[in-house]
């Protein structure tokens, strides 16, 4: 009858130790939170200013540029979030 082969590794093998958890910059929750909320301040803003016909200096050159503008603040804010832990 053959013979079963043994083992040449160990049964169990420890977990190495995991490594200190990271911890997210101290600028990176405000900064996010400030970006949506100049986001949304900025379409808010260009909305009230289009529908009621007030001029504002630079707003008003930029027309629809100002939802290109407020999504973009408001879509940097949500890739900072992925930075955070």
């Amino acid at each position: 009858m053959a013979k079963s082969k043994v083992r040449k590794k160990a049964v169990y093998t420890p977990p190495q130790k995991s490594k200190a958890p990271e911890v997210s910059p101290r600028w990176l929750a405000p900064t996010m939170i400030a970006l949506w909320l100049i986001g949304l301040a900025w379409i808010a803003t260009f909305y009230v200013t289009a529908s009621t016909g007030t001029k504002v200096p630079v707003m008003s050159d930029l027309q629809n540029w100002n939802l290109g503008i407020g999504f973009t603040a408001i879509i940097l804010g949500v890739i900072l979030s992925t930075r955070w832990r």
